[in-house]
Protein backbone atom coordinates (compact mmCIF):
# COMPACT_ATOMS: atom_id res chain seq x y z
CA UNK A 1 0.00 0.00 0.00
CA UNK A 2 2.83 2.51 1.20
CA UNK A 3 5.20 2.09 -2.43
CA UNK A 4 1.61 1.81 -4.38
CA UNK A 5 0.05 5.35 -2.68
CA UNK A 6 4.06 7.41 -3.20
CA UNK A 7 3.46 6.43 -6.70
CA UNK A 8 -0.22 8.03 -6.60
CA UNK A 9 1.01 10.64 -4.68
CA UNK A 10 4.25 11.47 -6.26
CA UNK A 11 3.63 12.58 -9.97
CA UNK A 12 0.95 15.74 -8.23
CA UNK A 13 4.60 17.17 -6.76
CA UNK A 14 6.65 16.49 -9.70
CA UNK A 15 7.87 15.04 -12.92
CA UNK A 16 9.78 11.71 -11.97
CA UNK A 17 11.94 10.19 -14.12
CA UNK A 18 13.93 7.08 -13.69
CA UNK A 19 17.03 5.78 -15.28
CA UNK A 20 19.25 2.50 -13.74
CA UNK A 21 22.87 1.21 -15.00
CA UNK A 22 23.41 -1.34 -17.68
CA UNK A 23 23.20 -4.83 -15.98
CA UNK A 24 21.17 -3.55 -13.01
CA UNK A 25 18.74 -6.09 -11.27
CA UNK A 26 16.72 -6.11 -8.16
CA UNK A 27 17.20 -9.79 -7.01
CA UNK A 28 14.86 -10.74 -3.54
CA UNK A 29 16.89 -10.40 -0.15
CA UNK A 30 18.56 -7.40 -1.57
CA UNK A 31 19.72 -4.54 0.57
CA UNK A 32 18.71 -0.59 -1.03
CA UNK A 33 20.67 2.18 0.13
CA UNK A 34 19.87 5.55 -0.80
CA UNK A 35 20.36 8.91 -0.29
CA UNK A 36 18.91 10.95 2.28
CA UNK A 37 18.07 15.01 1.56
CA UNK A 38 14.58 15.52 2.43
CA UNK A 39 11.43 14.85 4.02
CA UNK A 40 10.06 13.94 0.55
CA UNK A 41 12.62 11.63 -1.11
CA UNK A 42 11.71 8.26 0.62
CA UNK A 43 8.21 8.64 -1.36
CA UNK A 44 10.34 9.78 -4.67
CA UNK A 45 12.40 6.58 -4.15
CA UNK A 46 9.23 4.19 -3.42
CA UNK A 47 7.48 5.74 -6.42
CA UNK A 48 10.74 4.87 -8.96
CA UNK A 49 10.88 1.41 -7.48
CA UNK A 50 7.28 0.66 -7.61
CA UNK A 51 7.68 1.34 -11.83
CA UNK A 52 10.61 -1.06 -11.24
CA UNK A 53 8.45 -3.67 -9.96
CA UNK A 54 10.09 -3.61 -6.37
CA UNK A 55 8.15 -3.12 -2.79
CA UNK A 56 11.15 -3.05 -0.17
CA UNK A 57 10.65 -2.81 3.33
CA UNK A 58 11.43 0.43 4.57
CA UNK A 59 14.14 0.85 7.68
CA UNK A 60 12.44 4.28 8.60
CA UNK A 61 12.36 6.43 12.03
CA UNK A 62 10.67 5.16 14.73
CA UNK A 63 8.80 8.76 15.27
CA UNK A 64 6.73 7.78 12.28
CA UNK A 65 5.30 4.92 14.29
CA UNK A 66 3.52 7.49 16.66
CA UNK A 67 1.53 8.87 14.19
CA UNK A 68 -1.94 7.24 14.65
CA UNK A 69 -2.95 5.84 10.89
CA UNK A 70 0.96 5.99 9.33
CA UNK A 71 2.03 3.95 12.48
CA UNK A 72 -0.77 1.31 12.05
CA UNK A 73 -0.26 0.76 8.09
CA UNK A 74 3.86 0.75 8.66
CA UNK A 75 3.19 -2.20 11.26
CA UNK A 76 1.00 -3.81 9.16
CA UNK A 77 3.55 -4.12 5.97
CA UNK A 78 5.87 -4.79 7.78
CA UNK A 79 8.49 -1.95 7.68
CA UNK A 80 10.78 -1.56 10.26
CA UNK A 81 11.12 1.36 12.61
CA UNK A 82 14.93 2.77 13.70
CA UNK A 83 15.39 3.77 17.08
CA UNK A 84 18.58 5.48 17.17
CA UNK A 85 20.80 6.26 20.66
CA UNK A 86 18.19 3.78 22.41
CA UNK A 87 18.56 0.00 23.47
CA UNK A 88 15.91 -0.91 20.93
CA UNK A 89 18.14 0.31 18.16
CA UNK A 90 19.89 -3.48 17.80
CA UNK A 91 16.09 -4.51 17.04
CA UNK A 92 16.15 -2.70 14.02
CA UNK A 93 18.77 -4.59 12.79
CA UNK A 94 17.49 -8.03 13.55
CA UNK A 95 14.43 -6.88 11.47
CA UNK A 96 16.29 -5.83 8.35
CA UNK A 97 17.95 -9.72 9.16
CA UNK A 98 15.31 -11.21 8.92
CA UNK A 99 13.63 -9.19 6.59
CA UNK A 100 16.61 -9.90 3.85
CA UNK A 101 16.69 -13.70 4.70
CA UNK A 102 12.36 -14.25 3.69
CA UNK A 103 13.53 -13.07 0.60
CA UNK A 104 12.57 -8.84 1.22
CA UNK A 105 14.27 -6.13 -0.03
CA UNK A 106 15.07 -3.84 2.16
CA UNK A 107 15.51 -0.17 1.70
CA UNK A 108 17.93 1.71 4.26
CA UNK A 109 18.94 5.54 4.55
CA UNK A 110 22.72 5.03 5.84
CA UNK A 111 23.33 8.79 6.12
CA UNK A 112 20.71 8.08 9.65
CA UNK A 113 19.23 11.85 8.87
CA UNK A 114 18.55 14.68 6.94
CA UNK A 115 21.03 17.74 6.14
CA UNK A 116 21.41 20.71 7.68
CA UNK A 117 20.91 23.22 4.91
CA UNK A 118 17.89 25.89 4.01
CA UNK A 119 18.91 25.65 0.71
CA UNK A 120 17.13 23.69 -2.00
CA UNK A 121 20.58 22.93 -3.84
CA UNK A 122 21.96 19.19 -4.40
CA UNK A 123 25.01 18.32 -2.43
CA UNK A 124 26.98 14.68 -2.28
CA UNK A 125 26.00 12.12 0.20
CA UNK A 126 27.45 12.66 4.32
CA UNK A 127 28.81 10.20 5.85
CA UNK A 128 27.50 6.73 6.42
CA UNK A 129 26.75 4.77 9.88
CA UNK A 130 27.95 1.91 10.87
CA UNK A 131 24.07 -0.10 10.37
CA UNK A 132 24.54 -0.53 6.60
CA UNK A 133 28.27 -2.26 6.72
CA UNK A 134 26.98 -4.18 9.89
CA UNK A 135 23.74 -5.70 7.75
CA UNK A 136 25.89 -6.94 4.73
CA UNK A 137 27.87 -8.69 7.65
CA UNK A 138 25.47 -10.28 9.53
CA UNK A 139 23.87 -11.56 5.84
CA UNK A 140 26.09 -11.17 3.04
CA UNK A 141 23.37 -9.46 1.15
CA UNK A 142 24.12 -7.59 -2.06
CA UNK A 143 23.64 -3.76 -1.76
CA UNK A 144 21.83 -1.92 -5.15
CA UNK A 145 22.96 1.86 -4.60
CA UNK A 146 20.05 4.57 -5.49
CA UNK A 147 20.74 7.66 -6.18
CA UNK A 148 17.58 10.78 -6.73
CA UNK A 149 17.43 14.33 -6.47
CA UNK A 150 14.98 16.96 -6.87
CA UNK A 151 13.27 16.16 -3.54
CA UNK A 152 14.69 19.38 -1.41
CA UNK A 153 12.86 21.40 -4.35
CA UNK A 154 9.62 19.74 -2.49
CA UNK A 155 10.85 20.26 0.67
CA UNK A 156 13.62 21.65 2.56
CA UNK A 157 14.61 24.47 5.11
CA UNK A 158 12.72 25.49 8.05
CA UNK A 159 9.29 24.39 8.94
CA UNK A 160 7.41 26.58 7.21
CA UNK A 161 9.79 27.09 3.95
CA UNK A 162 8.61 22.68 3.83
CA UNK A 163 5.25 23.27 4.56
CA UNK A 164 4.81 26.30 1.39
CA UNK A 165 7.23 24.17 -0.64
CA UNK A 166 4.59 21.26 -0.01
CA UNK A 167 1.58 23.63 -0.72
CA UNK A 168 3.32 24.93 -3.77
CA UNK A 169 5.08 21.87 -5.63
CA UNK A 170 1.44 20.64 -7.45
CA UNK A 171 2.05 24.31 -9.16
CA UNK A 172 5.57 24.31 -9.52
CA UNK A 173 6.07 20.49 -10.40
CA UNK A 174 9.89 20.48 -9.96
CA UNK A 175 11.73 17.96 -12.04
CA UNK A 176 12.97 14.70 -9.89
CA UNK A 177 14.81 11.91 -10.76
CA UNK A 178 16.15 8.34 -9.40
CA UNK A 179 19.00 6.86 -10.72
CA UNK A 180 19.42 2.78 -9.39
CA UNK A 181 23.28 1.62 -9.67
CA UNK A 182 24.37 -2.21 -10.32
CA UNK A 183 24.26 -4.07 -7.37
CA UNK A 184 27.64 -4.80 -5.63
CA UNK A 185 29.15 -7.06 -3.33
CA UNK A 186 30.49 -5.23 -0.49
CA UNK A 187 33.82 -6.88 -0.09
CA UNK A 188 35.67 -4.99 2.54
CA UNK A 189 35.23 -4.79 6.23
CA UNK A 190 34.59 -2.30 8.98
CA UNK A 191 35.06 1.52 7.53
CA UNK A 192 36.20 0.51 4.34
CA UNK A 193 32.85 -1.34 3.82
CA UNK A 194 30.93 1.81 4.86
CA UNK A 195 33.35 4.16 2.33
CA UNK A 196 32.55 1.46 -0.37
CA UNK A 197 29.05 1.60 -0.20
CA UNK A 198 28.84 5.55 0.60
CA UNK A 199 31.23 6.23 -2.68
CA UNK A 200 28.93 3.66 -4.91
CA UNK A 201 25.73 5.77 -3.61
CA UNK A 202 27.48 9.40 -4.13
CA UNK A 203 28.00 7.94 -7.74
CA UNK A 204 24.27 6.82 -8.06
CA UNK A 205 23.21 10.18 -6.83
CA UNK A 206 25.99 12.04 -9.25
CA UNK A 207 24.11 10.43 -11.92
CA UNK A 208 20.71 11.71 -11.06
CA UNK A 209 21.81 15.08 -9.86
CA UNK A 210 22.88 15.41 -13.62
CA UNK A 211 19.82 14.94 -15.32
CA UNK A 212 18.51 17.59 -13.39
CA UNK A 213 21.68 19.82 -14.61
CA UNK A 214 22.62 20.60 -10.72
CA UNK A 215 25.41 22.40 -10.29
CA UNK A 216 26.89 20.21 -7.45
CA UNK A 217 27.00 17.02 -10.21
CA UNK A 218 28.28 19.32 -13.10
CA UNK A 219 30.93 20.59 -11.56
CA UNK A 220 32.41 17.35 -10.39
Amino acid sequence: MLSRLADVLVPTVGRLTISTDAGTGLAPGSIIAANHTSLADPAIVLAALHRLGVRPVVMATAGLWRVPVLGRALSREGHIPVHRGDRRAADSLDGAVDALERGHLVLIYAEGGLPRRADAAEATPGAFRSGLSRLVERTGAPVVPVGQAGARRVTSGSTAKQLAGLFTAPLRRPRLHVHVGEPLRLAAAGADRTEQARTAVTAAWRTAAARLGEPAALAA
